[in-house]
């Protein structure tokens, strides 16, 4: 196959945070007939180069109409982990369906499903490899683990669906959970850890991201109808990849150790408060290891990432700040706005 490809593409989540750096990805190798379908409007200075659908993939007809004339589906829609367990479900598992069985109807070239190394739990080894038993955590481990298996059902039959596995990714547009430490950096403060920092904890630049998804678009179709982890390549321990934010604001503050046990019974009873915007997959996995194996990409996608950790925490945060006055007074459950700090913004004034 060509290095780049022709007809129609459609993004679901596409007015999400990797939705937009993903359009911004297909302009630059020029494709320009990119077809958004969010629940959001496509708000972007790219509005006018998207054909943009607001709408929700659990609706079958709005499904129908938005895969019209498409040839490619970049499946990022989901609900994430802050949603309710119900919108998690059918958002996740049964719209994952709908977009997959009106893509069959349409005869798609293909379908690349990104899921979540979250389907892997809290896992007793690294790296995690793509064979690895999948033991979701929370509502939305098990429903993308569900969401994959949804994607088996349509590449038995005979569908090209390439399933991504990102670790956590960050960069332009990204805030979400990250917007804590970038807040908390800005304004002059150190940051607390859970545990002694010395995990090593894997992160995923979007650009990288997107590079990984245009392979899997543009490489044979033997090549890329299978499962990959994508990550970064380069990483140190949590507690050296995050000080580079702190040093990179230049307070003279430092990453902070807790014993992990008490804080993560703190954050489960802060969580069971709704007083904390942490879910159980990311505090109970903080002060452990969590990286995957990404050889298979590299091996069989050609897959070379360009940023390590420090670099994608760094570049995210330096976007946060040139675009601070956008979402200042902004807050919500999507990675796009911060999420609220709850209780944990009174903890700020100790550090």
């Amino acid at each position: 196959m060509s290095e780049t490809i022709s007809g129609r593409v459609l993004i679901t989540g596409g007015s999400g945070f990797l939705g937009i750096n993903l359009v911004r990805y297909l302009l630059s190798k020029g494709v320009t007939d990119i077809r958004s379908l969010d629940l959001m409007a496509f708000d972007y200075p790219e509005k006018d180069r998207v054909d943009a659908v607001v709408g929700d993939i659990r609706d079958v007809d709005t499904v129908a109409k938005a895969m019209d004339g498409v040839h490619y589906v970049i499946h990022t829609a989901a609900a994430l982990p802050l949603y309710s367990e119900e919108d998690i479900f059918t958002t996740d598992v049964d719209g994952t369906r709908y977009v997959l069985e009106a893509a069959e109807k349409a005869k798609v070239n293909r379908f690349v499903m990104i899921s979540s190394t979250a389907v892997y739990g809290i896992p007793d080894h690294h790296p995690l490899l793509e064979t690895d038993e999948l033991v979701g955590v929370g509502p939305y481990g098990r429903a993308k683990i569900e969401a994959e298996n949804e994607c088996l059902k349509a590449r038995a039959r005979g569908l090209c669906v390439p399933v991504i596995r990102p670790k956590s990714f960050i960069g332009p547009e990204r805030l979400g959970v990250f917007a804590m430490l970038y807040d908390w950096a800005y304004t002059g403060h150190g940051f607390p850890m859970i545990g002694n920092g010395r995990n090593r904890y894997q992160l995923l630049d979007v650009e990288d991201l997107c590079a990984a998804i245009w392979l899997t678009l543009t490489l044979p179709a033997e090549t890329v109808n299978d499962t990959f982890n994508i990550g970064a390549k380069d990483f140190t321990t949590m507690r050296e990849d995050y000080q580079a934010v702190l040093d990179e604001a230049d307070h003279g503050k430092k990453i902070r150790a807790f014993p992990a046990a008490p804080m993560i019974l703190t954050l489960r009873l802060l969580e069971w408060l709704h007083l904390s915007p942490l879910y159980k997959w990311v505090y109970e996995t903080a002060s452990k290891d969590s990286f995957v194996s990404i050889e298979k990409a590299e091996n069989l996608l050609s897959y070379h990432p360009r940023y390590s950790n420090k670099d994608a925490l760094v570049r995210n945060y330096k976007w946060y700040v040139e675009h601070l006055d956008r979402f200042q007074n902004a807050s919500g459950v999507s990675h796009r706005v911060p999420w609220k700090q709850g209780i944990l913004s009174l903890a700020k004034h100790f550090f």
